[in-house]
């Protein structure tokens, strides 16, 4: 323990001194072996993992806690995780978890079935003692839980009021993962910043625009990480997240700018990581309001806007152009017959002077960055003078991811029309039912925040989410797909390629298609 400590405060030293000298030659800024530093590009909302919707947060969580269950590596596969095993009814709405034996939390409590069912009355239940240290914007993903029980010590056991075929899958997902009780009733609207798990890295600090410290949880269940500490430092400003990264100040850079690929890819310094997974970026229209009230105008902006030029110019190919709601990564959903809107000007002028919208002044919500947000405000002012041209009025508002977030998802009604976003999700269901549903306006608690409405998309989300049969759920997601692209109720951009690049030091790294951070195997020499 005590070569543990020593370990901590060296790597909390190295922290700061990277965060003051990030212009050190190389030999003064690199961090010793078995501490890695990661390039975040915000600072966190929160730690969480029930508060908190962004992959800049899950980057961290995945690391601090675990689920009932889990993706398998390179996959969307669901595996044992806190749950050595579960049953499921025929009917498919009664799921029996048996946890594993000797689990305890970072702060020396024993996980047991109370705790399990804590963490979701917490976030289901209003009346719940601890549901204040909310919000929990992501509860929509267990709203088919009816009750949860701990039938003994072991046994934790979950009624639905229906079938949910995203169940286990949600399980997996960040939302999912189980907290302290005895840490929340400590700390309570502060355990975001006082976080306690059973994963595989433990808290340490939080220096705020700083660093988020996690050391080795020598006592972990799946075997205690090679790694002594990770330190995620919050840097929004691509060029400096590259000039930390060839300076030695970082070890790993998550979301390498399009412009910068081609210099790790080179170098033999650096190994550059790339992988296709689910994501979806977006211009979140509000439909509530003019001009993109009506249909016309919202579907000139998709034909106004040139996506070839953003993922070949901007992007510099690190995306293909999207033709709606649901990512090529999920094959099975994906309804490949969708052609993206093409780039016609002339049709988008012809749309916006029949809809008597020409001049029209529109305000556009831009982030300086964010998860999954690639480029955003070269996007912003290529996707600017894209409509511009076509007889639309620009005007750009510019946040910080945070900022922004606050700003978009309680509804742009009465501050913007439109609004970057980007989603990166685990199922052909998530970003639809959280973002497209009529019950999903900001004010019921989704983050339909262009208040975008259709009662045959609300059925198709419904009956696929509850369909038991993939083929019938692909089925329904496809025609969902037509439906919403025909209503354009955002215009759909790009699907990114995600990557990550590293130091020739770092070894048994891996970037999965769920987008999360997992270090448990990572090694740095």
């Amino acid at each position: 323990m005590h070569l543990r400590r020593t370990g901590l405060l060296a790597s909390a030293a190295i922290a700061a001194t990277l965060i003051l000298a990030p212009a050190a030659p190389p030999a003064l800024a690199q961090t010793p072996p078995g501490v890695l530093a990661v390039g975040q590009i915000a600072e966190p909302k929160s730690l969480d993992p029930a508060a908190v919707t962004a992959a800049n947060d899950f980057r961290i969580v995945v690391n601090l806690y675990d689920g009932l269950v889990r993706y398998a590596d390179g996959s969307f596969e669901i595996e044992p995780a806190l749950a050595e095993s579960w049953d499921v009814s025929e009917d498919g709405t009664v799921y029996a978890f048996t946890l594993r034996e000797g689990v305890t939390f970072h702060d020396g409590t024993a996980l047991d079935a109370e705790a399990v069912v804590f963490n979701f009355e917490r976030m289901l239940d209003e009346e719940h003692p601890y549901h204040d240290t909310g919000p929990f914007p992501l509860s929509f993903f267990f709203s088919a839980i009816d009750t949860v029980e701990a039938v003994d010590d072991r046994t934790v056991r979950f009624t639905l009021n229906e079938p949910y075929a995203p169940f286990l899958s949600n399980l997996a997902y960040p939302t999912g993962l189980i907290v302290s009780p005895a840490a929340v009733a400590e700390h309570g609207a502060d355990f975001g910043r006082n976080p306690s798990g059973t994963g595989p890295f433990e808290f340490e600090s939080w220096d705020a625009n700083t660093a988020v410290v996690v050391t080795r949880n020598e006592d972990y269940w799946d075997g205690a990480p090679p790694l002594e500490a990770v330190i995620f430092r919050p840097i929004t400003d691509a060029n400096t997240r590259v000039a930390e990264m060839l300076s030695g100040g970082i070890d790993v850079m998550v979301e390498v700018p399009p412009d910068s690929v081609a210099r790790f890819s080179e170098s033999d310094d650096y190994v550059l990581y790339e992988q296709a997974g689910p994501h979806v970026w977006f211009m979140i229209l509000n439909a509530k309001e003019p001009p993109f009230d009506d249909v016309r105008v919202r579907q000139a902006a998709n034909y106004a806007i040139d996506k070839q030029a953003l993922v070949e110019n901007v992007l510099q190919g690190t995306a293909e152009i999207a033709s709606g709601p649901i990512p090529p990564a999920f094959a099975w959903a994906y309804n490949e017959e969708l052609e993206p809107y093409p780039h016609d000007p002339e049709r988008a002028r012809q749309l916006i002077e029949e809809a008597g919208a020409t001049g029209a002044t529109v305000t556009m919500f831009v982030t300086e960055g964010g998860s999954g947000m690639l480029d955003p405000v070269p996007m912003g002012t290529a996707i600017q003078a894209d409509l511009e041209a076509v007889g639309l009025d620009v005007e750009i508002e510019t946040y910080e991811w945070n900022t922004f977030l606050a700003q978009v998802n309680p509804g742009l009604e009465g501050k913007a029309d439109m609004a970057q976003m980007a989603w990166m999700t685990n199922d052909p269901d998530t970003l639809p039912y959280l973002a497209l549903r009529s019950e999903a306006w900001p004010e019921e608690g989704g983050f339909n925040s262009g208040y975008y409405s259709n009662p045959e998309v609300d059925r198709l989300l419904q009956e696929a989410r509850t369909a038991t049969d993939q083929e019938e759920r692909a089925r329904l997601y496809k025609e969902m797909q037509e439906i919403v692209q025909e209503d354009a109720p955002w215009i759909f951009v790009a699907n990114w390629k995600q990557n990550a690049v590293t130091t020739a030091a770092v070894d048994d790294f891996a970037l999965q298609p769920s987008f999360f951070l997992l270090l448990h195997d990572v090694t740095k020499e």
